[in-house]
């Protein structure tokens, strides 16, 4: 993923993942739902954004490669 220099609000990716909710696996989409309920960093936001970013046009390798980043995250924020 390439790097983005925009700052994403917890709008943003609460947005991003409402779009990508039916793409993900229904636990970790809960998990991500959970964490934004909490303030998270800037370059978590940041980073949880890109991964969400296109995830449906993604090949099966890379979600899951995404979802593995997407669930230590989750673990990261506690």
């Amino acid at each position: 993923m390439g790097e983005c220099r925009l700052n994403h609000s917890t709008e943003d990716v609460l947005g991003k993942l409402a779009e990508q909710t039916p793409y993900l696996p229904a636990q970790l989409g809960e998990r991500l739902r959970s964490m934004l309920e909490k303030p998270q960093s800037q370059e978590r936001l940041n980073e949880l954004f890109h991964l969400l970013k296109k995830y449906d046009l993604a090949s099966a390798e890379e979600r899951s490669a995404r979802e593995a980043k997407m669930a230590e995250l989750v673990e990261a924020a506690g």
